[in-house]
């Protein structure tokens, strides 16, 4: 593993390319935000809002919320310019009180709303067989956050749905295709985190083609008849998780104020109990590192942390194993905590760890004296 000497991420990380002076693709697409017309880029977006309203016949825009911060952000800039928008949300199987609390406050500043709950016995059966396959949580909430708003878009002939971060950018993708983009089923395998697979890639005799339909995009007739385009937010106006929480707090968003439920943040992925946190930490068996390392990346390149500080807070952190949320995943599951580290161990990434004396350990490891 070789680690970027301006954040801390390493090569392993997906999408993630060290270059020669020994930077990484996402600490560069971050340095081209200075570059960045962001004037110009806000007089790019009233023209997709005059676009959305000449074409709208009711709601101008659709926008995938989960009642974080960055789509009470997103709601909240929407509104700023005019646009009226319905907020459709992917209902968690594991919605936490407090994401109850953020998702109540997002409507109340001035949406309609759509909670879309899935079958939950195809959910739990879905969970179980992405854990299995891939070790994840998160395949089956991440083909249901794409397909169930594009869905609703064509339904309700929405002409824009319009996202929040733009992680491909954040994280070293170019971003071409931003400013206004089909989702179709060839984007959703190559950006929507879900190892390559479609709905029909996942039927089986329980996860039939029917009762797969959350999952399915429409086909790609139904997206170029209807004309849905999708953008995000974060290519016209400057992103910032530490400013959209400010934003958000501001207009009724609560936070865990002593707590961090996975990463750095304590404002981060608190709408969700297990299916977000665990889905995270598994980078630690596949990649060498955890979602600390990620927010700890952006906090040395917005100038908040220098690279030795950060060093030191995973040093202290640990791998920050959620051994709380992993009992709930198992209690959910129904399966046993042995059963579940042993598809854990099953998706450790041996091409980066190997076992010296009893121990798994990673070889050249950004800390030379972590406590295997």
């Amino acid at each position: 593993m070789n680690y970027c000497k301006s954040c801390i991420l390493p090569d392993s990380r997906p999408n993630l390319s060290i270059g020669d002076d020994g930077v990484c693709n996402a600490c560069r697409s971050h340095a081209t935000k200075k570059e960045i017309d962001w004037k110009e880029r806000e007089v790019s977006f009233k023209e997709v809002v005059k676009n959305a309203k000449a074409l709208s016949s009711g709601y101008d825009c659709l926008i995938p919320v989960s009642g974080g911060k960055d789509s009470t952000w997103q709601v909240l800039k929407c509104l700023e310019y005019g646009l009226n928008p319905l907020c459709v949300t992917w209902r968690t199987p594991a919605r936490t009180g407090i994401g109850q609390k953020n998702l109540d406050n997002l409507i109340s500043l001035g949406v309609d709303h759509l909670d879309f709950s899935i079958n939950p016995k195809v959910e739990k059966y879905f969970v179980s067989k992405s854990l299995e396959k891939f070790g994840t949580t998160a395949l089956p909430m991440h083909m249901a956050i794409f397909s169930i708003p594009q869905n609703v878009a064509i339904n309700y002939r929405i002409p824009l749905i319009i996202w929040g971060e733009n992680s491909a950018f954040e994280y070293g993708n170019s971003d071409e295709e931003t400013t206004g983009f089909k989702l179709d089923e060839k984007w959703l395998k190559y950006h929507g985190v879900t190892n390559g697979t479609s709905a029909k890639d996942w039927i089986d005799d329980v996860l039939t083609e029917k009762k797969m339909a959350p999952y399915y995009l429409p086909d790609q007739v139904a997206i170029d008849n209807a004309g849905v385009l999708a953008c995000f937010l974060g290519y016209y106006f400057e992103w910032d998780p530490v400013e959209t929480f400010r934003v958000a707090e501001e207009n009724g968003f609560q936070s865990l104020k002593d707590t961090v439920k996975t990463g750095y943040y304590g404002f981060a992925d608190i709408d969700d109990a297990f299916i977000i946190s665990v889905h995270h930490w598994f980078k630690w068996y596949k990649f060498g590192f955890t979602r600390l390392w990620d927010n700890l990346s952006l906090e040395i390149r917005n100038n908040r942390m220098t690279r030795e500080e950060a060093i030191d807070v995973i040093n202290t952190r640990g791998s920050e194993e959620p051994n709380e949320d992993i009992e709930m995943l198992c209690e959910y599951l129904n399966i046993s905590r042995d059963k579940f580290d042993d598809i854990a161990d099953r998706h450790r990434n041996q091409m980066i760890w190997s076992k010296k004396q009893g121990k798994w350990e990673i070889d050249s490891f950004l800390l030379p004296d972590w406590k295997w």
